[in-house]
């Protein structure tokens, strides 16, 4: 069955999404995220050596025309600086695609509902195609889309716990009023919990952290298609 996922526009086989961080080396990164099967990379450019060019990064490992880069705005702790942020990434990758993450403290990664609505409202200004991660909160995911963020991005859990997904009433509820895509984000700790997602009506999942550390390439993509 043709079921594609479709974000502002473009369509995707794939309902997965990986992050790149948290691998032990480059080369298991990429062969973890060509396993997969996603089709959607994100791709933390705070954390990129822009100032060494002659150095390979992350971009130079992964073919741009089979893959979409997501750039995100980790590490940014006000709206300023994802603003910020999300301008040098459009200037390096050439998308104006952005994964919006405001989070002003480190020790719980979690986001910041006004710093969050505060840069959306200016990168969609300014012509991004936003999509932000955000607590699992049904109102802050409607005035997002309103303002015309392509996606809703609600956290399972916290980043890199493994709790798996805590706030499922909660994402049903955005999940029933959304208009947009809801990718489930964060927290997300073995494949199941991927299916789950997905069957509570989610349109996609994105997950980071069980991937770089799963024994077994691949199955976090199977549990994405069973879930559908």
């Amino acid at each position: 069955m043709h079921d594609p996922l479709i974000i502002a526009g473009k369509e995707f086989k794939s309902r997965l999404m990986v992050g790149t961080g948290r691998h032990r080396s480059m080369e298991e990164m990429v062969a973890s995220v060509k396993s997969s099967g996603a089709e959607i990379i994100t791709v933390a450019i705070r954390r990129l050596d822009l100032d060494n060019p002659a150095e390979k990064n992350i971009l130079d490992y992964f073919d741009w025309d089979e893959y979409t880069i997501l750039p995100n705005t980790a590490g940014c702790k006000t709206a300023d600086e994802a603003v910020f942020t999300a301008r040098l990434a459009r200037e390096v990758t050439g998308s104006s695609w952005i994964k919006l993450e405001v989070i002003p403290e480190p020790k719980h990664l979690l986001p910041d509902p006004i710093g969050t609505y505060e840069a959306a409202c200016q990168l969609v200004d300014e012509g991004f195609t936003v999509l932000p991660y955000i607590h699992a909160d049904p109102v802050l995911a409607r005035r997002l889309e309103d303002i015309g963020c392509a996606t809703v991005m609600p956290l399972g859990s916290p980043i890199g716990s493994g709790q798996g997904i805590q706030t499922l009433e909660e994402i049903r509820l955005i999940v029933a009023d959304a208009n947009v895509p809801v990718v489930v984000d964060a927290g997300l700790a073995v494949p199941s919990e991927a299916s789950q997602a997905l069957e509570t009506g989610a349109d996609c999942v994105l997950v980071n952290t069980a991937i770089a550390q799963a024994r077994r390439r691949g199955a976090h993509g199977r549990s994405v298609q069973a879930g559908r």
